[in-house]
């Protein structure tokens, strides 16, 4: 997994403990010295922030699990996978686009950053230079023409068994 994704979700997660072990408990007890808890509107909004932390802090460490798992190795070096970076044609707005296929963490759309997970990225992903697309929109149907296809392994400054061997992406 990137390191800079890596230290993203390690970050959050120590947020949330923190605040999961220190600052809730104190907000907590401070509601219950006000009286009546079942009309008590601080005691109840802590509890609900406590629930949301604790269901946050779950989803962090399923996806650090998830994506501890992937390795880079068994992404294909002739098809779009995680990390490509893929050159299309769309017919509908008759123009070239580029995006880079990457984690739900790091997309960003304006930038051309496509999530592996997005209806671009999951239409993309396990296609050739010549195939042809097609994404389901809001706005109705695209067809994309894959003109160029970079997979991770030929991507200049990855070095693939540097990234396998400090953890996978």
């Amino acid at each position: 997994m990137p390191e800079h994704i890596k230290k993203k979700l390690l970050d959050e997660i120590k947020q949330l403990e923190y605040e999961l072990a220190h600052e809730l408990p104190a907000e907590i007890k401070k509601a219950r010295a006000l009286g009546d808890l079942s009309e008590n509107a601080e005691y109840h909004m802590a509890k609900q922030r406590q629930e949301f932390v604790n269901a946050r802090l779950g989803q962090l460490k399923k996806r650090m699990g998830e994506l501890s798992l992937v390795n880079l190795s068994n992404i294909p070096k002739d098809k779009a996978g995680f990390g490509s970076t893929v050159v299309v044609y769309d017919s509908t707005k008759d123009e070239e686009i580029e995006y880079r296929l990457v984690t739900s963490e790091e997309a960003d759309v304006a930038k051309g950053l496509i999530s592996t997970t997005s209806p671009i990225g999951r239409g993309i992903v396990g296609k050739k230079v010549g195939d042809t697309a097609t994404i389901v929109t809001p706005n109705g149907k695209r067809q994309l023409e894959i003109l160029k296809l970079t997979t991770i392994h030929e991507e200049p400054g990855e070095d693939l068994d540097e990234a396998a061997a400090g953890g996978a992406k």
